[in-house]
């Protein structure tokens, strides 16, 4: 029990939507609501809900935790909870060690300082002293690439230039605890690219990670484990892979459901991947080309069309992109038949296909397909199986290797 560093134990977070008290007239009617349902702290008032539900779980020191979910699920409000931001409705919360957060651009800044005194200013809340932080300024603003810009009033940052100083701030203070939310998303590709790194270092040298993203590659690469997060609520927690595809099905099945179509027949358009002769496939062989059969019935007076193909992950993340403008191939009102065909390079997995159907004049989007059962899987073999994890990359690249001096 000694090794646990973080713990929730049961428990629950409200929030009120609009919630504002801006004068005493508001405020005495909402403090009478709350006094007279006082023997039912349980139920929630008009327009309140809740954000997280019974949330239970543990982490242990120098392990990496991963939160995932879609929007709204309560991760956010999970770190800020952690950090003490926000106080529970019900239950406990533990926290044994320095905790540095980065779950907000911005956050913890005081907007009429420079870069430079906030770096202090933060590294005094953090329980620092000033000859400690002497010894780390450097490195943090190395890291953060501000070097022209530290003795700048933050205010005048750009969201990219908070979110670097923020993290080499909250990555170079030795904290015990780090946690980071998808503020990272706003730094270019170059900067997260070294913060994924930093984190790897901070973990290895014993530090907790709690990592909030909504890119499970990172997630799968940095987390021991990994907790789905849905509706406020713990829809599992276990190990990256096992965990992540527990998110996507559940992805899947979401977006499913909001698939919309402006079609009245729901069999109007069909996609089957064949194979050479013709006949229907599961699966296709890794390194083979896709051949995909397209059948659709679209009414008079529907508007002519392109129709764009994309395959990607089932959280939405496209890998590849296809257009039947590039082939001259206009879809028309009536019943048409179609193949399409194209060399798919794509790591041995399942993927998701949506199509769109787009008007030739205007190119809006008249119309989704993206029900969970239009799956492209590419099968295993031998080969397959010296390359990388798909968890780790996406797209073989044809190479050749050749030694060309050996002593």
């Amino acid at each position: 029990m000694d090794d646990v560093v973080l713990e929730f134990d049961h428990v629950w977070k409200k929030f009120k939507k609009g919630e504002k008290h801006n004068s005493l007239r508001d405020f005495i009617p909402s403090m009478t609501k709350r006094v007279f349902k006082g023997s039912q702290k349980e139920e929630l008032l008009d327009k309140e809900f809740w954000s997280i539900k019974d949330v239970s779980f543990q982490v242990k020191r120098g392990e990496a935790l991963g939160i995932i979910g879609p929007n709204g699920a309560g991760k956010s409000t999970i770190l800020k909870l952690l950090s003490r931001i926000l106080k529970p409705n019900k239950g406990d919360i533990k926290v044994n060690g320095r905790l540095s957060a980065l779950i907000e651009v911005g956050a913890g800044f005081h907007q009429d300082l420079t870069g430079r005194e906030n770096i202090y200013l933060n590294g005094a809340i953090l329980g620092m002293k000033k000859n400690e932080i002497d010894k780390k300024f450097d490195e943090i603003v190395e890291f953060s690439g501000l070097e022209d810009f530290i003795d700048t009033p933050v205010k005048r940052y750009s969201s990219g230039m908070y979110t670097r100083l923020g993290f080499s701030v909250a990555a170079h203070v030795d904290p015990e605890i780090l946690l980071v939310d998808e503020v990272l998303s706003v730094g270019d590709a170059g900067f997260q690219a070294k913060s994924l790194l930093k984190m790897r270092e901070v973990i290895s040298s014993g530090t907790t990670l709690i990592f909030v993203s909504h890119n499970v590659r990172q997630v799968a690469r940095l987390c021991d484990k990994v907790i789905v997060l849905a509706h406020g609520e713990i829809k599992h927690i276990g190990d990256p892979n096992h965990a992540i595809k527990t998110y996507r099905d559940f992805v899947s099945r979401i977006s499913g459901n909001k698939s919309k179509s402006i079609l009245s027949n729901d069999m109007a358009f069909t996609v089957t991947p064949i194979n050479c002769s013709g006949s229907k496939i599961s699966s296709i062989p890794f390194g083979s080309p896709i051949k995909l059969m397209i059948e659709c019935n679209l009414p008079l007076g529907f508007p002519e069309s392109h129709l764009i193909i994309k395959i990607g992950s089932h959280d939405g993340q496209d890998y590849i992109g296809l257009s039947s403008e590039i082939g001259n191939i206009v879809i028309k009102p009536g019943v048409r038949r179609l193949t399409c065909q194209f060399n798919c390079n794509l790591l041995p997995n399942n993927y998701r296909m949506r199509l769109f159907l787009t008007d030739i004049s205007t190119g809006r989007v008249l119309d989704e397909f993206g029900q969970p059962d239009l799956i492209i899987n590419i099968q295993n073999d031998e080969i397959a199986k010296k390359l990388p994890s798909s968890e780790y990359a996406i797209i073989d690249v044809p190479v050749s290797w050749d030694i060309i001096k050996e002593e």
